[in-house]
């Protein structure tokens, strides 16, 4: 296909849905630290990818395929790189362009306008801040919550959440702008955390990649994330974090090309089909 105007620059790009199962299913830490870094090194390039592992391009007139753009939360990469190539399986005349990251990145990408269809943020307070660029109201579709990982080996031989934050272990978390940062600022404040993390990371994966690069001790990271990790990490439970669940909204941008296929993009992520691809990431049900 041909190629087309890219994405901003910062924005993650999707890999392969065999990427994607790689990702869920790696052994080890450097694996899934190399796949990692991929996946950051696409970020700061030219161009995006769709689901099925081509240069992102404009429809063609030859085919009269057309592309549909997703800008999702960083942790959504697992899932809806799933629901891309299922979309994609049910409507052979459409491929979809993923771009990932922090949700903060992507409101502001939507309201400049930038050519996309549908907007998937981490939390519903970044959503709102994009309503100008919204075409319909949002649709919660799933929540997250925190969860604590170290790398494989564990070789600061961290037990639990104090061991932690006691100030002998490096670890790291989220930006406060982004919405796993969000919750970590809350629960560190609720728990009278007083060290600091090593760094504050854009995303909930570039969390993840200090921690399986054995950069840090330990990472804070959602629910979703760890899991798709598998045995490249050990989990550890965060206490409170269940009072501090954040919500998955979803919707159609204002600028979009195709409102007719965004709205069916939506109804396959509230489908007991969608359901299901998202439980299995580990993603919890919809809230509020």
């Amino acid at each position: 296909m041909n190629p087309r105007s890219p994405l901003p620059s910062t924005a993650r790009t999707a890999r392969t849905a065999r990427t994607a199962a790689r990702l869920r299913r790696v052994a080890g830490a450097a694996c899934l630290a190399l796949a990692l870094t991929g996946l950051a090194a696409c970020s700061s390039g030219s161009s995006s990818t769709d689901a099925s592992g081509s240069t992102d391009s404009s429809t063609d007139s030859s085919s009269g395929q057309v592309d549909l753009t997703i800008l999702a939360a960083a942790s959504l990469t697992e899932s809806f790189t799933t629901l891309a190539d299922d979309f994609e399986k049910a409507h052979p005349d459409v491929h979809v362009t993923l771009s990932f990251d922090s949700s903060a990145t992507l409101a502001s990408q939507a309201l400049d306008g930038a050519p996309a269809d549908l907007l998937a943020t981490a939390d519903t307070t970044t959503m709102d801040s994009a309503t100008d660029a919204l075409d319909d109201a949002p649709e919660i579709f799933a929540s997250n919550t925190l969860t604590m990982v170290v790398p494989a080996d564990n070789p600061a031989g961290i037990t639990d959440f104090a061991d932690a934050v006691d100030g002998d272990a490096t670890y790291v978390a989220c930006v406060e702008t982004a919405p796993c940062g969000s919750l970590w600022a809350a629960i560190s404040k609720e728990e009278g955390v007083t060290s600091q993390p090593a760094s504050l990371e854009v995303d909930v994966k570039s969390v993840l990649q200090k921690v399986t690069s054995d950069e840090a001790d330990a990472g804070f990271v959602y629910v979703t994330d760890a899991a798709a990790a598998g045995d490249a990490v050990q989990t550890f439970t965060v206490p409170g974090a269940e009072d501090h669940v954040t919500s998955y909204p979803i919707a159609p941008l204002t600028q979009s090309e195709h409102p007719t296929l965004a709205r069916k993009f939506i109804e396959l992520v509230m489908s007991a089909e969608g359901q299901k691809v998202l439980a299995d990431a580990g993603f919890s049900a919809p809230q509020g």
